[in-house]
Parts: structure tokens; C-alpha cells; sequence
């Protein structure tokens, strides 16, 4: 840093704090650490006294901290988010709208791995509802290196590191499985269950049928809900592996190609994914989703609901995370179930 006069520091980068005091109106700080001086700003610094500062010599080659974050921004993209203003080197990032958060981790991972400047984001692949603070970048020094930054953007790419993807399913159809219930020997608790969860997504049950037991039962009842066009279908019970347990046979007999049968997730090892030639999905849901604060259900619909598709790889990786600690009080999301 260098001292220079007052009424030579425009377009110089402040090195610490300087506070003004108004007797009886206000006590602060003025202007803040790596504040670029303006024109209009010498005849307030005069009037608190400073007649010489303390300023970063501006080399060739160097990058104001203001600059450095709106360089990061355009890394991340800005698809349905808002952006705050640059204060101190640092912006932020919000949901402009409810949706599906998305990162690309491995390009993220190689842009932090650089230093001097950092990009942290919420956990991808979660729902987010329009306000929620998303992303947060900044430079770590005052002044960070042209070379510095380029290296940063050469490890993102030229691809946006986040996106929000908008909830655009809005119907499904659910399928009650198992005899008893079509009978009406035991009262339906599971289908008011999932309403409600799908309901958080703004998707709408279009209709229930219940199929009751039977491979064939079940396929007649899925041939059926996909005559009505929803956008999803759901199944609820008969997923275990009991011999009486047709649902997963009978979502393939019409015609699904399952994705996965099976989840390294607890509560949730029992479900089922597959989708038509289509793209419509059809989820097989356990009995645990019926009565467990969160599930695998709970991990996978917002991207379904974006209208994501879902790979056996992505749901493999939900292994580590996948286990539910039972807390006797669901916090889900603010838990470290499936994250």
C-alpha cells in the first residue's frame, strides 16, 4: 500500500475502514475497506480530516475484489435467480422462482480448488422455493490476479455452474394397491399422505384407483391412469418382496423400463422407478413413506417434479446420506438426510 494525497485517490482502492462521526446523527463506518474512491467522495473525506490515505497500488495485471465477483457471477449463470448488488467482493445469489437446484459439482469443486476466490452454494439437486438464498461468491484479498481469475474460469468452462429448473409437473394419478383396501377392510391412510406431499410441488392428484392385489390387477390399473395423461404415476404398497406383493411385476408387465428397483436408502430401500417411451415416470412407493417424516420420496420428487430425469447412478450416489438418523422430531430439510 502507498499514502497519497486526498484530492489524488480517485480510482485508488481504500485499505481499511474509516469511520465519520456526525455529533448526535451518526457514528460509522464511511467507506470500507476496498472501496474504489470517487470524484464525489474527496470533499467528504476532507470533512472528516483525512487530508492523506492509505491506498493498494493498482499494478498492471491486478483485479479490484468488486470486479473479481461479478467475473464469479457469470460462472454461475443466473437461469431463475436474482443477484444482489456487489458489496465488499462478495454477491449473492436467489430463487426467483420454486424449483429444482442444480450444480454441476465436479466443475464447481475444480474452480474452488484455485484460490483466492470461492464460490459455496446450497446442496444441489434440492428444492428451492423463490426467495431462498442459493449461491455466495467472493474474492478472498482486496485485489486478486488477472492470471488467478482466468485459471478460475478455464476450470468452469463455458457452461453455467448452477440452474434452477421450475416445478412443471402439475397432475398424477395414484394407485392404491393391495386387497384389503380395495375391500374396504382397512381404511387408505397412504394415499392423504402422498397428496400432501405432492401438493407442496403445486401437482394435483388427478385421480386414485384402487387395483388391488395381482400382477395383472395392477398392470390393467397403470394401462389405465396412463389413458389419462398425467404427467406422473404413483403406486403405493405391495413393494416388498412378498410373494403377494405384485406391484413392481405389474408396473413392468405395462411396459415401464425400471431404472431401479431398490435404493441405497433407509426409510426407502423398496423403491421403485421406471418410465415410459414417453418420459412419463411411474414411482412404486414403500410403506414407509406412508408414516416416515422423510424418504427416499422425499429426496427424488423435486427432480421429478422439475421434470429431471433420474439415472441409477444418481440414485446409487444417495448411499452416502442416505440414512435417515430418526429423529423424534422430523427438521427435514434442515437435516443431514440425503446430503
Amino acid at each position: 500500500m502507498k499514502r497519497i494525497r486526498t484530492e489524488d485517490a480517485v480510482g485508488h482502492v481504500l485499505c481499511h475502514d474509516m469511520t465519520q462521526i456526525i455529533k448526535d446523527v451518526y457514528k460509522g463506518p464511511r467507506f470500507r475497506k476496498g472501496y474504489v474512491v470517487t470524484e464525489e467522495d474527496i470533499p467528504v473525506l476532507l470533512s472528516m480530516g483525512k487530508e492523506h490515505l492509505y491506498v493498494w497500488e493498482m499494478t498492471p495485471g491486478m483485479v479490484h475484489e468488486n470486479d473479481a465477483a461479478e467475473r464469479l457471477l457469470k460462472l454461475c449463470g443466473q437461469e431463475n435467480m436474482t443477484r444482489s448488488p456487489v458489496t465488499e467482493g462478495k454477491i449473492e445469489l436467489k430463487a426467483a422462482c420454486d424449483g429444482l437446484f442444480l450444480v454441476d459439482s465436479p466443475r464447481l469443486t475444480a474452480v474452488n480448488s484455485q484460490g483466492q476466490a470461492i464460490i459455496a452454494t446450497r446442496k444441489g439437486g434440492t428444492a428451492v422455493r423463490r426467495g431462498d438464498k442459493v449461491a455466495g461468491m467472493r474474492a478472498i484479498p482486496l485485489l486478486i490476479s488477472e492470471e488467478q481469475l482466468q485459471s478460475m474460469e478455464q476450470a468452469a468452462g463455458t457452461q453455467p455452474l448452477l440452474a434452477i429448473k421450475p416445478f412443471i409437473f402439475k397432475t398424477a394419478c395414484i394407485i392404491a394397491t393391495g386387497g384389503e383396501v380395495k375391500q374396504g377392510l382397512v381404511k387408505d391412510t397412504f394415499t392423504p399422505v402422498v397428496r400432501e406431499k405432492l401438493k407442496a410441488y403445486g401437482i394435483k392428484v388427478q385421480d386414485v384407483i384402487y387395483s388391488g392385489d395381482g400382477v395383472e390387477n395392477v398392470r390393467r390399473a397403470v394401462l389405465a391412469m396412463r389413458a389419462k395423461k398425467p404427467d406422473m404415476i404413483l403406486c403405493t404398497g405391495g413393494m416388498s418382496v412378498d410373494p403377494d406383493d405384485n406391484t413392481p411385476g405389474g408396473i413392468q408387465a405395462a411396459g415401464a423400463d425400471v431404472v431401479c428397483y431398490g435404493a441405497p436408502v433407509l426409510p426407502g430401500a423398496m423403491f421403485l422407478l421406471g418410465y415410459f417411451e414417453d418420459g412419463m415416470p411411474i414411482l412404486g412407493l414403500p410403506g414407509c413413506v406412508m408414516y416416515a417424516g422423510a424418504t427416499i420420496f422425499d429426496l427424488l420428487i423435486p427432480r421429478i417434479a422439475a421434470g429431471v430425469p433420474v439415472t441409477r447412478a444418481q440414485i446409487a450416489a444417495l448411499g452416502e446420506g442416505g440414512l435417515c438418523l430418526g429423529c423424534q422430531e422430523c427438521h427435514y430439510p434442515i437435516c443431514p438426510f440425503g446430503t
